[in-house]
């Protein structure tokens, strides 16, 4: 059934009877669905119980309360928000009808009206607002999947960044987890949680440049080889830069290996002066490195670790970020955080 079939819900507020009569009769005599209340403190009362109608005509002047504060009152509630209220007035004020549009209204009509007129506008107003909420929720289910999709090419990038180290099994998408973890419990909101998410998620993105030989040695470093590990950040930047829309993915690929004390790379910058987002990665970075077997040793214990991140406020890291890092350690009995 389409829903242009479905039988339209008028809701009338007029505390004239002459007025609730004549709009019953023509609205019913139309095929749709009419409730007729006389007062505005009726009207609010009904709305609490009711299901949302399709469209609410509201007298401007009414004794209890005028059509201004009813419209106030139901613009508040998200419910009701998006139901056109249409004002129903016999004044001829362009300043009462400026000031009703500026206040949420869809429309004025005025009394006395003609039947026919009166069902053309309503009609009009209710299949355009219909119109509108289709294509919203159109947008809204194609944002969401071009978001799913993103994320899984972000994903898939991650975990083929992951696949040059044959020791480490997840480590980008461990990264992102718990940064986002540290973020909410550092009062950052959902958008900015999913931000980092998606920043955690590519912080490694640089290594693509790296050779494998480098990443999988199984002993330590030469100094030329560590220097040459050193450029990923630079480099992670360097492609992540490459997308404008979201900027922000620059800052965990670039500054992730910045020390609070300023003796990190490639920057040394200290402090404030580091992108808070790359704080947060920092610590969740270096606590995913020690729970996972690395090419050069095995995991290392919880104890060890939650020892190390105490170690390392103020100095490795921001105290305040590593004390989120700690508390999730310390809730984390059964260590299930770290590579499995």
């Amino acid at each position: 059934m389409k829903d242009i079939e479905r039988t339209e819900e008028i809701v009338v507020i007029d505390d004239d009877p002459m007025i609730i009569k004549l709009a019953r009769r023509i609205f019913e005599k139309a095929g749709m669905k009419v409730v007729c209340l006389s007062s505005g403190t009726e009207a609010l009362s009904f709305f609490k119980d009711a299901s949302c109608p399709d469209i609410i005509l509201l007298d401007v002047y009414m004794p209890d309360m005028n059509g201004f504060e009813v419209l106030k009152r139901l613009k508040e509630d998200p419910l009701f928000r998006q139901i056109p209220v249409v004002f129903l007035t016999g004044d001829e004020d362009v300043r009462t009808e400026t000031a009703g549009l500026h206040a949420g209204a869809a429309d004025f009509i005025r009394k006395p009206f003609a039947a026919e007129v009166l069902l053309k506008r309503i009609r009009n107003i209710i299949e355009l607002n219909r119109l509108h909420h289709d294509m919203a929720s159109e947008i809204r289910a194609k944002t969401e999947r071009l978001s799913r999709i993103y994320i899984q090419i972000v994903e898939a990038l991650a975990a083929s960044v992951d696949a040059k180290d044959r020791y480490t099994h997840g480590h980008s998408s461990r990264v992102a987890a718990y940064s986002r973890e540290i973020a909410k419990r550092a009062g950052y909101n959902q958008e900015e949680q999913d931000t980092i998410y998606m920043m955690g998620l590519l912080h490694d993105v640089g290594k693509i440049g790296i050779q494998d030989a480098i990443i999988n040695k199984p002993g330590r470093l030469t100094d030329e080889e560590f220097e040459i590990i050193k450029t990923h950040p630079a480099v992670g930047a360097e492609i992540l830069k490459k997308i404008t829309d979201f900027p922000e993915l620059v800052i965990g690929a670039h500054w992730h290996h910045e020390r609070y004390d300023g003796k990190g790379y490639p920057d040394g910058l200290s402090g404030e002066a580091i992108p808070e987002m790359a704080r947060i990665i920092a610590v969740a970075d270096t606590y995913d490195a020690m729970t996972s077997n690395r090419s050069y040793r095995g995991a290392l214990s919880q104890e060890y670790v939650r020892s190390e991140i105490e170690r390392c406020k103020g100095s490795q890291f921001d105290p305040r970020f590593a004390d989120f890092m700690l508390e999730m350690i310390n809730e984390d009995k059964d260590f299930s955080m770290r590579e499995i």
